[in-house]
């Protein structure tokens, strides 16, 4: 009997790309909010990287995952064009990392998008980044965000500034939709031009 292939997709780095996107994330992340969006970023024409905080293997929930990632503390910010970060388990434990922490404030403070799906919001609340902002994630993390001091809003794709947030995988569609939208204005030179809106598309 032929061994089972090894059937996940790992990009190579394409030098004529002219976005590249992060991902953070570790152990038990939503296997669908990784691999949604992974595989949409590279379909766009992306480079992907994926960083967690150890480097190396990482696994989600279902058991899917890439055989080997950056370690958080190797990752220069100034590479990429976005950062995203999915749900499920992993920002819990993203969260404690006070590596992961500073990599995601800078992203913050030169402006640049990021995106956080379901529990990935937790990471920008531990980071202190969304004081005064509207955004979306899973129910039971409503607590988090608002003593973030952030408006916890219930819609399927929220951006405010620089921050994409959804609440869970079927809001996937609209959150993609808008994600790979605001990339594409930051790289036309319009990142200015992005403002606060609710979007349900």
């Amino acid at each position: 009997m032929a061994e089972a292939p090894k059937d996940t997709f790992t990009p190579e780095m394409d030098e004529t790309a002219v976005r590249s996107v992060l991902v953070i994330t570790a152990d038990n992340v939503e296997d669908l909010e990784f691999f949604y969006p992974y595989y949409r970023f590279v379909e766009e024409g992306f480079n992907v990287d994926v960083a967690t905080p150890k480097g190396g293997d990482f696994k989600g929930k279902m058991g899917y995952g890439l055989p080997g990632t950056w370690k958080m503390s190797d990752v220069n910010f100034a590479d990429y064009d976005l950062l995203y970060i999915p749900g499920g388990k992993a920002p819990a434990e993203l969260k404690k990392s006070k590596e992961t922490l500073a990599l995601v404030k800078k992203f913050a403070e030169r402006g640049k998008p990021i995106a956080a799906l379901c529990h990935g919001p937790q990471v920008l609340a531990a980071a202190d980044l969304i004081r005064d902002k509207s955004i979306a994630g899973w129910p039971e993390i409503q607590d988090e965000i608002e003593k973030a001091g952030a408006v916890y809003t219930d819609e399927k794709t929220v951006v405010d500034g620089q921050f994409i947030t959804a609440r869970w995988p079927a809001d996937l569609p609209s959150f993609m939709k808008n994600v790979l939208e605001i990339v594409e204005q930051q790289n036309a030179g319009k990142g200015d031009n992005i403002h606060t809106s609710h979007l349900t598309v």
